[in-house]
Order: structure tokens, then C-alpha cells, then sequence
């Protein structure tokens, strides 16, 4: 019996970590196709429409204190010249965004 508790737990654990994989490369290929022409594609915001728009750069560290839950409400409701993407991109969408943003503030 314990050996199928540690099959099972050894099965959702890998079931997971391939979750959270997918939810980062999806969040990865969203934010290069929605986000990283102002944003750069290292969060930096030193693309040339980035520089011109003077977006804020993830790397700043008031951009790394920001909340997960702030991350979610701009992409959601838009915030400057940043445009609301509630419309276009759905919650898990938003959420894997803001997961593959974090993981550019750790670089």
C-alpha cells in the first residue's frame, strides 16, 4: 500500500511540475507576442517603443516589489499608455504572463 502512495504522490508531483512548465511557455509566448515589443524581451523596457513610451522597466526594483495581484490588475485594466487586455487574453492567460514576468526579475 505505501508503495502505490509514493507511485501516486511521485505521479501528481510530475503532473505538476509539467504544469507549472506549461504555464510559464505559454506565458513566455504570450508575453513575446503581446508585451515585449514595448517591454523588451528581457522585461528591461529598452525597446525602441519602450524607450519612446518611457515604459517602466520589470527589472526596477519597485517593479519587483509590486504585488502578483497589482501584475494582474494593470494587465487586466491597462494602466498609462498600456491597454486593458481583459477582452483579449483570458485569466490563465493573464496569470502565466505575470508568472513568466517574475521569472525575468530573477535573471
Amino acid at each position: 500500500m505505501n508503495r502505490h502512495k509514493t507511485v501516486l504522490a511521485t505521479l501528481v508531483f510530475a503532473g505538476l511540475a509539467t504544469c507549472t512548465v506549461l504555464a510559464q511557455s505559454s506565458g513566455a509566448d504570450v508575453y513575446k507576442s503581446k508585451c515585449a515589443m514595448c517591454h523588451a524581451a528581457d522585461g528591461s523596457a529598452s525597446s525602441p517603443a519602450g524607450k519612446a513610451m518611457k515604459v517602466p522597466s520589470f527589472l526596477a526594483p519597485e517593479a519587483k516589489k509590486a504585488s502578483t495581484a497589482d501584475y494582474i490588475a494593470i494587465v487586466k485594466n491597462g494602466k498609462g499608455k498600456m491597454p486593458a487586455y481583459a477582452s483579449k487574453l483570458t485569466g490563465p492567460e493573464i496569470a502565466g504572463v505575470v508568472a513568466y514576468i517574475r521569472t525575468l526579475q530573477k535573471k
